[in-house]
């Protein structure tokens, strides 16, 4: 996946982490944040998805913005 993503994980994320996600934007939608920047190529999707899996966060969605 390149370009545009929109990324989801559940629970609140605080912006404090913004610089551990290559400066992707964070929002937030209910009980989730939503991660959206764009993606350079496959090493660096898996880079913010170790990341995610790192930090130990529910992964809900990775889908490219339209």
């Amino acid at each position: 996946m390149k370009g545009k993503t929109i990324i989801i994980v559940q629970g609140y994320l605080d912006k404090k982490w913004k610089n551990s996600f290559d400066g992707m934007e964070f929002s937030y939608e209910e009980e989730n944040t939503i991660l959206i920047g764009n993606i350079k190529d496959k090493a660096h999707l898996h880079g913010i998805l170790n990341q995610i899996r790192d930090l130990n966060l529910k992964l809900i969605s990775v889908n490219p913005a339209e």
